[in-house]
């Protein structure tokens, strides 16, 4: 006796009927008209279209960072007065826009830096610890060193991005992002 959900579908490719159908048939039971669902021609065109798209996402990103390549040198930005800043003290900022979260620190008298406040792992932001020694991402327990950027622990492996600072007459400066080696 053929099975209801078998007896219900229409004649199999061959033409032969479902009691002299081969035994895989019978195990994996398609429809004819599903069978024709997706032919090699269909599937090679939706392939072909995926690549094509692929490639084109990945032409936009290359054209978008060559052209941010292109804007020239950032602006300089006051960003605190040094008397603001106490030693051993942090200061948040934005450079070089307001998307862009940094972070001014002062491990001692003569001594400033800033550092991009996004982890390198997952962008979370980066918060000083006690002393100012490490710079914290909560998100992984990621830590970087304070002095340098570098990496301590952690899932993140390259370093934060340095902004390049300058004191004219007690007002310190950002004037641009360093290039961190890859």
């Amino acid at each position: 006796m053929i099975p209801l959900e078998i007896a219900e579908r229409t004649t199999a490719p061959d033409g032969r009927p479902q009691s002299e159908q081969p035994a895989w048939r019978r195990d994996f039971p398609i429809d004819v008209p599903q069978e024709q669902y997706v032919a090699r021609r269909d599937f090679t065109k939706f392939m072909m279209l995926t690549s094509v798209a692929f490639g084109v996402g990945q032409l936009f990103i290359g054209v978008q960072n060559w052209l941010r390549g292109r804007r020239g040198p950032l602006p300089a930005q006051a960003i605190a007065k040094v008397a603001e800043v106490p030693v051993g003290g942090a200061r948040s900022f934005h450079y070089p826009d307001a998307s862009e979260p940094c972070l001014l620190l002062r491990p001692d008298e003569q001594t400033f830096l800033a550092f991009r406040q996004k982890c390198t792992h997952l962008g979370c932001a980066v918060v000083p610890d006690d002393g100012h020694k490490q710079l914290r991402c909560p998100c992984h327990n990621g830590c970087f060193d304070a002095a340098t950027g570098r990496p301590l622990t952690g899932p993140a492996r390259r370093p934060l991005t340095r902004i390049a600072l300058e004191n004219r007459d007690g007002v310190l400066y950002a004037v641009g992002v360093e290039e961190t080696p890859a």
